[in-house]
């Protein structure tokens, strides 16, 4: 005769815990203060499906949400020819991301990152753009660059996994001078080209990742008229340039093409549903 089987446990076991959404940011200097980054956080976890497990690499991690996961800013050994080379090409800092690229970088990581700029906001479902084109890194094609007929992608969303793109730091922290000339100066074209050298690279799709410039305001005169608009599938709004997200929701004078009326919807996607999240001190 069989044994009856045992009932089964109502206490979850680990196998069966959905496994984590890893995201990061980086925040050098204090030209974003802390809420950008509370806001981020509390935009990607009341977007994605899975437990979120959010890092922020700072050397300013005061007034940060407690449950962000601090990651000091490394004071790389390839920083001052990389400092040089970028003042030679007018970026100065501008690759301070690579650090996000080290392959040590969390040592109990499983799976990718989805990396974000601060200077982004959270619009909807980000489950497909964290497992969009797997193994492989994922930017959304550059606006400008796209125009001019150049590959380069857009480092304001980037999907990656530290273990199988180490590539990305070892490249420049074996070359830095080289590396950051080859880029002109360019975090992005750095990234984005050397992960398609590799045959590495997708383009995020399009009408997910928007920016406010191209993708929001509208021409003149209606820019004058009405309200930015928010495209129906869009998932993260990109504020590269002006207006960033303060001015923009307000309103924005910025001459005939960047006017921009009062954004409601920026205004709650951006602060309203975070303060509700997190609690207005921290949103």
């Amino acid at each position: 005769m069989t044994p009856a089987a045992e009932p089964a446990s109502e206490t979850p076991t680990a196998a069966s815990e959905p496994a984590p959404a890893n995201v990061i940011c980086i925040k050098w200097g204090t030209l974003f203060g802390p809420e950008y980054v509370n806001r981020l956080y509390s935009g990607v976890r009341r977007n994605l499906t899975a437990p979120v497990r959010f890092f922020c690499m700072t050397e300013h991690a005061e007034g940060l949400h407690p449950d962000i996961n601090v990651l000091p800013l490394p004071d790389e050994p390839f920083r001052a020819d990389m400092d040089a080379a970028l003042a030679v090409a007018n970026r100065q800092g501008a690759m301070r991301k690579v650090s996000l690229f080290r392959p040590d970088l969390i040592p109990d990581l499983r799976g990718p990152l989805l990396g974000f700029d601060l200077d982004v906001v959270i619009t909807g479902n980000l489950d497909e753009i964290l497992h969009y084109a797997p193994g492989k890194v994922a930017m959304r094609a550059d606006w400008v660059e796209a125009r001019r007929g150049r590959k380069t992608g857009h480092g304001s969303v980037f999907r990656y996994d530290p273990a199988a793109h180490g590539w990305l730091y070892d490249t420049l922290a074996a070359d830095p001078t080289g590396a950051v000339e080859r880029a002109r100066g360019s975090e992005q074209r750095y990234t984005s080209t050397l992960a398609q050298d590799k045959g590495a690279f997708a383009y995020l799709p399009g009408d997910q990742v928007v920016s406010f410039k191209h993708g929001c305001l509208r021409l003149p005169p209606m820019n004058w008229l009405k309200p930015p608009r928010l495209p129906d599938n869009a998932r993260v709004v990109c504020f590269h340039g002006r207006p960033k997200m303060t001015e923009a929701v307000d309103g924005f004078d910025g001459g005939l093409f960047r006017h921009t009326e009062p954004c409601a919807w920026l205004r709650d996607h951006w602060i309203t549903r975070a303060q509700a999240d997190l609690g207005a001190e921290w949103g």
